[in-house]
């Protein structure tokens, strides 16, 4: 199994069995990154752009382990081993339920690409303390349904309407027509 610069599994024996696509490559099939940053890698850009920004790998060419620039962040809105959806509460600064997991590090011996998946913080850890696999079809952990399920009844809290009355703490039904402040006995 692949492991972290400090030793610890990441979870998988192939990082490249996730990357369905790289974060460079467009609806077209061109290499965004030759065309945006030429710079990074002159050789590499100037090569795309005599192949008019072509991926050889969309082209069949290459493999995504052959490209240089590969680049694969996995961003879904669900863990990767247990399904648990991320809920997202605008204006707080609760720590999300899903983290990114690298598949992969940067290595200066040979060839490294970014990979990442979407996991929850308690498949994040188990993942990390060795024994569990991403691939492992898993239950969401006790603790990831409860966090998820109190965000979800904040999130529907948020969302309740109350009438004005309500709020102030008086009941709306005492028989008043609220827009001319007149009972319907008053006429």
């Amino acid at each position: 199994m692949e492991k972290t610069p400090a030793g610890s599994s990441v979870g998988v024996d192939d990082p490249y069995d996730y990357v369905e696509r790289c974060d460079h490559l467009t609806d077209d099939g061109r290499c965004r990154f030759a065309f945006e940053r030429p710079e990074a890698d002159p050789r590499f850009a100037e090569a795309r752009r005599l192949d008019d920004y072509a991926c050889p790998v969309a082209e069949g060419r290459w493999e995504w382990r052959d490209c240089p620039h590969m680049r694969c962040r996995n961003r879904a809105g669900e863990c990767a081993r247990c399904g648990i959806e991320e809920v997202r509460m605008a204006h707080d600064r609760d720590r999300p339920l899903l983290e990114e997991h690298h598949l992969s590090y940067r290595d200066d011996s040979h060839l490294s690409h970014e990979i990442t998946v979407s996991l929850c913080r308690w498949c994040h850890s188990k993942v990390h303390a060795s024994w569990a696999r991403v691939d492992d079809d898993d239950a969401p952990d006790p603790e990831a349904l409860a966090a998820r399920e109190e965000r979800r009844g904040r999130e529907l809290a948020e969302f309740s309407f109350s009438t004005a009355s309500e709020r102030a703490g008086r009941s709306s039904d005492d028989g008043r027509d609220e827009r001319h402040g007149r009972g319907a006995h008053d006429e």
